[in-house]
């Protein structure tokens, strides 16, 4: 061997060992989470952040955390999170899980997954430059309770009064309702509003939806709700009560149709925000963004369980079928 190939060898070796040394020793990035109720968001966060680069044990340390659909007990998990002094704080499915977050660090980079009116919450200044230390992604597009109300017309014909389920507690829950009933105004349709602050609250609001002769319903979006969607299923095919929702989640826990936005994307988006705040990017600068796609799910059990047949114009216009 040469003795200029000796020295390369050498110093090749040499450098070697160090450069991986220092990728093994390296600190990992500690990403927090948040979230009022369990669900599939952490795992598609999680799922995303592996795709670009980061591996629990290895260059990622996850902690999440949940409050059980107890909403009382978010602003304590979101201060017991900050304590951590995690590289990035993302809030879960809900205004008020991004809410206890911001109110909990003015510093650490937070990106929420999924707040209905992030600008009326007070959570962002604008979508383009949301100020701070905050960005994230919101479900909310325009008009979509107008499109919603049209979904229910094709699947009820000629209907009047319609009952619409709400959980007053959640802050994009006014938004939402004032959408609602701008959307039913111009289209000549009476509203019956229910209010649903706790479980026990399901069984009479049907009863009394019954009543006012609503003959359909609609929810608004809520993680609360979505927490109850079983139930909700239950007794809409009780009382032979045709439902639209605003997920998936719901027609596929037993729900009749879904017309509203594909979350998994948002998730996984959500992520994608994370990572550029770990690569340097301030939250300040990054625009919240708004869904791209939208979803029409219909549920044929939950149709012939109340005695429905579905019509052929929405069936055609399904992006999923449950059979």
């Amino acid at each position: 061997m040469r003795r200029r190939d000796f020295i390369t060898l050498v110093g090749g070796l040499s450098v070697w060992p160090l450069a991986t040394w220092a990728q093994q020793t390296a600190k990992p990035v500690l990403v927090a989470y948040l979230a009022l109720i369990d669900g599939q968001d952490p795992v598609l966060v999680k799922q995303r952040l592996h795709e670009l680069g980061y591996v629990e044990g290895k260059n990622l340390i996850f902690d999440y955390r949940s409050a059980d659909g107890h909403s009382e007990r978010l602003p304590q998990l979101a201060v017991d999170l900050v304590r951590t002094a995690p590289d990035v704080l993302m809030a879960g499915f809900g205004t008020l899980t991004a809410k206890a977050v911001q109110a909990a660090t003015s510093t650490i980079p937070v990106v929420f997954t999924s707040v209905g009116d992030p600008i009326g919450a007070g959570i962002i200044k604008s979508l383009n430059r949301p100020g701070a230390n905050i960005t994230g992604v919101t479900p909310q597009a325009s008009e979509i309770q107008g499109k919603r109300l049209d979904v229910l017309e094709l699947l009820v014909p000629n209907i009047k009064i319609i009952a619409v389920l709400m959980n007053p507690e959640t802050p994009f829950a006014g938004l939402a309702l004032k959408e609602l009933k701008n959307a039913a105004d111009s289209r000549g349709k009476r509203l019956e509003v229910f209010e649903l602050r706790t479980a026990d609250q399901i069984s009479t609001s049907f009863d009394a939806a019954m009543k006012t002769g609503a003959t359909a319903l609609l929810t608004v979006e809520d993680p609360f709700l979505l927490s109850l969607r079983e139930r909700i299923a239950d007794l809409a095919a009780k009382h032979r009560f045709p439902i639209v929702y605003n997920n998936r989640e719901f027609t596929e826990a037993g729900g009749l149709i879904s017309y509203g936005v594909d979350r998994k994307p948002l998730y996984r988006r959500a992520a994608e925000l994370a990572d550029k705040i770990l690569k340097g990017a301030k939250p300040a600068d990054i625009p919240v963004e708004q869904p791209t796609k939208f979803e029409l799910i219909i549920n044929l059990k939950a149709a012939k369980a109340i005695g429905l047949t579905m019509p052929d114009k929405l069936l055609a216009l399904a992006d999923d079928v449950i059979e």
